[in-house]
């Protein structure tokens, strides 16, 4: 209760200048990837991409040609 009745004394500005500080030190907690690292994950995503592309097309299709010889039938 106290945090919120300080942040109404303090200003915009004030606030402002807190929040960028507070993600600048989040930011430093960080632990990022190597370069190796970045490209096989990316590599990993790009195959998985293809594969749900891959599989989501032929299922298009097939429903497709299912509703297509179902409304030829009627």
């Amino acid at each position: 209760m106290a945090d919120t009745n300080l942040a109404k004394k303090q200003g915009f500005g004030s606030r402002v200048k807190k929040f960028f500080k507070e993600c600048k030190a989040e930011l430093k907690k960080v632990t990022w990837p190597t370069r190796e690292q970045l490209i096989h994950n990316t590599g990993i995503i790009i195959v998985f991409i293809l594969i749900v592309t891959v599989i989501l097309s032929v299922l298009d299709v097939a429903f497709a040609k299912l509703f297509q010889s179902l409304t030829s039938i009627l």
